[in-house]
């Protein structure tokens, strides 16, 4: 499917990789690309010192590359090789619309968000299905053409995952959206959507992790409330980091209005790091990330 998103101006090819450092890396990458006729149109550069570790981004015009993407994959994989890297490396295409399904809960204003920039052009994504454990947001979703699944939670938890599972897998998605799921994960679900399973936390975390985190803040008279948006790892709330903002608060707000000001952070963040994720801008190594 070719995108129909009139802010998108030319098809891509974009290239992440990561390897140990060395000399030579940019040369060799360089060398491929212009080898093949590749017009880079963008290229970004991090070397971690603490783990010596390299990161790149690259994005090459796909028609100024003579063959399909398969072959650029096929022939880019041999160069990862030569560079000591053979799976932490990437090749896609923006001419294909990013799937995504959202996971929800009651709480709307996430959902709200995202389907609005999808419905404006501003997010390209291709939001295939909204799962939620309650029905109450199956009407808005359904407003946006989009197929909604009400999955219970009645007490057989093991159950109600296995069922989102199957709904999620169906789609192969490039990105799984807790936009506010109230569910945790189990193990096994994370580890099978690790690197695509993104949630968005109501705190500027490490701190204040779990439930009720603004209640925790309110209580300690914090002057900042904010919003994380992270990858899910097994362990709560404590996967790789990929957007992060705050907003001020004082002695005069209310629990209510940190959880009103803390919705318009959640909201931005959110939808900030997806984009993020979907333009293939965020590297991780370890629990931490780099975003390009």
């Amino acid at each position: 499917m070719t995108r129909d998103n009139p802010l998108v101006h030319e098809r891509q090819y974009v290239i992440t990789f990561g390897c140990p450092d060395r000399k030579g890396i940019v040369s060799r990458i360089s060398s491929f690309l212009a080898e093949i006729g590749g017009w880079i149109v963008e290229a970004a550069y991090h070397t971690d010192p603490d783990t010596g570790w390299f990161f790149t981004r690259q994005a090459v015009k796909a028609d100024s590359v003579p063959f399909d993407i398969d072959e650029l994959r096929a022939r880019f994989a041999g160069v990862a090789r030569s560079l000591g890297s053979e799976t932490d490396w990437s090749v896609d295409d923006t001419g294909q619309r990013p799937r995504v399904v959202i996971l929800v809960s009651k709480e709307g204003h996430c959902l709200y968000d995202l389907l609005g920039r999808v419905a404006s052009g501003e997010l390209d994504a291709d939001v295939r299905a909204v799962i939620g454990n309650h029905d109450v947001l199956a009407d808005i979703t359904q407003a946006h053409g989009i197929p909604f699944h009400h999955v219970p939670f009645d007490g057989d938890d093991a159950k109600s995952f296995e069922q989102i599972a199957k709904l999620v897998d169906e789609h192969d998605p490039h990105a799984v959206v807790l936009a506010r799921f109230m569910r945790i994960l189990p193990p096994e679900l994370c580890e099978a959507w690790a690197g695509r399973a993104i949630n968005i936390h109501h705190s500027f975390l490490p701190s204040f992790v779990g439930a009720r985190p603004y209640h925790q803040a309110y209580a300690r008279g914090v002057k900042l409330v904010g919003a994380t948006c992270h990858y899910v790892t097994p362990e709560l709330d404590a996967g790789p980091i990929i957007e992060q903002d705050v907003i001020r608060v004082d002695h005069r707000d209310t629990v209510s209005d940190m959880v009103r000001k803390g919705r318009d952070i959640e909201k931005v963040t959110l939808a900030r790091g997806l984009r993020w994720h979907l333009e293939r801008r965020v590297l991780v190594h370890g629990n931490r990330t780099v975003v390009f």
